[in-house]
C-alpha cells in the first residue's frame, strides 16, 4: 500500500506538459481543482473528465503511475461516496435519473428526495446517489491533476514557480523564498519516507514482528518499531540536508540569481486560454440542465 503512493514523484520527460512553464502549470491546475467543485450536472463533469483524461495523455506519464496513485485512496474515495449516499436525503427538485422502460434505457427527471432502498435508519434517495458519485469523481479528479504536477516538474522548478507567484508578498516581509524552498523540500521527500518506511516494515517482519493481527491497540503498538527508526531515519535526513546546504553557502533567498529565468512562451498562453475556455464552458454547461449535486 504505501509503494502505491506516487504524490511527490517527477518522471523527466519532454512532453507538452513538461515543456510548460512551471508557473502557468500551477496556475491552471489550480484552477482545475477549484472548477472541479463548480461542475454540478453531467455535461459540466463530462467536460472536465475528458480535458483531464486529455492532459493526462499530453503529460505522456505512463497511465499506470496515475491509476498506481489512485489506488492508494479507493477506500477513502468509496468511504466518503458511502457516507454521502446514505446521509444526504436530497431535496424536492429535479435530478437525472435512467431507467428501463419496455426493454430500453430511458433518461427522465425525478424529484431528487425519490427513495431507492431503505434500510434500519438510512436511506438512499436519487440526490443522496448522485451526490456520492460526484463526490468520487471530485476525489479522483483532484489527486490526478495534483499528481500530474509533481509527476511533470521538477523540485527545481517548483521551487521557483512557487517563488515567483508568492513575490508580491514580499512586499509584507513573508519569507517567500523560504515557504517555497520548505513546500518543496517537503514535496520532495514524501517518496523518500515511503520507501524507508517500506524498508523498515519489511525489516521487522522479517525479525518476525506481527503487524496485521490483533486489535486497534496491538496493531498501534506494533508501529512503534516502525516510527522511532523512521523518525530518527528523518532526522538523519534533515542534518545531512542542512549540512549540505551550508557547504554550498546558502543563506536563504537575498542575492540569488538563476541559472534558468523563467519565461511565458507561446505554449504558456495558449494553455491558459484553453484552460479559461474550458472553466467559461462549465459554467454555462451549469446552467443549461439541472443540477445533480447541492
Amino acid at each position: 500500500m504505501i509503494s502505491d503512493i506516487t504524490i511527490g514523484q517527477f518522471m523527466p520527460g519532454k512532453s507538452y506538459i513538461h515543456k510548460m512553464d512551471p508557473r502557468m502549470k500551477i496556475i491552471t491546475m489550480v484552477a482545475l481543482i477549484v472548477f472541479v467543485f463548480l461542475a454540478k450536472n453531467l455535461m459540466s463533469m463530462g467536460l472536465m473528465l475528458g480535458f483531464v483524461l486529455l492532459m493526462m495523455l499530453l503529460s505522456r506519464v505512463p497511465m499506470k503511475m496515475y491509476f498506481k496513485g489512485l489506488k492508494a485512496i479507493w477506500f477513502l474515495v468509496l468511504f466518503t461516496a458511502a457516507l454521502n449516499m446514505l446521509y444526504i436525503r436530497g431535496d424536492a427538485g429535479q435530478v437525472l435519473w435512467f431507467q428501463w422502460i419496455d426493454g430500453a434505457l430511458n433518461m427522465m427527471y425525478v424529484r431528487g428526495d425519490t427513495e431507492l432502498l431503505k434500510f434500519w435508519i438510512f436511506t438512499v434517495t436519487v440526490g443522496g446517489l448522485w451526490q456520492s458519485l460526484f463526490i468520487a469523481m471530485r476525489l479522483v479528479l483532484i489527486i490526478v491533476i495534483s499528481s500530474m504536477l509533481t509527476y511533470t516538474t521538477s523540485p527545481t522548478d517548483l521551487t521557483a514557480a512557487i517563488e515567483r507567484l508568492l513575490g508580491p508578498l514580499k512586499l509584507i516581509r513573508v519569507p517567500v523564498h523560504e515557504l517555497a524552498m520548505m513546500m518543496t523540500i517537503a514535496l520532495r521527500f514524501i517518496p523518500t519516507l515511503l520507501e524507508e518506511t517500506e524498508k523498515i516494515m519489511n525489516a521487522q517482519k522479517a525479525r518476525g514482528a506481527d503487524m496485521e493481527s490483533g486489535g486497534v491497540i496491538q496493531r498501534a503498538k506494533a508501529l512503534i518499531p516502525i516510527l522511532i527508526p523512521l523518525f530518527i531515519s528523518s532526522f538523519r535526513r534533515a542534518f545531512e540536508l542542512a549540512t549540505a546546504m551550508d557547504c554550498r553557502c546558502y543563506s536563504g533567498g537575498s542575492g540569488r540569481t538563476r541559472m534558468n529565468v523563467l519565461k511565458y512562451k507561446f505554449r504558456d498562453i495558449f494553455a491558459f486560454n484553453i484552460t479559461a475556455a474550458i472553466c467559461a464552458a462549465i459554467i454555462y454547461l451549469n446552467t443549461l440542465a439541472p443540477s445533480l449535486v447541492q
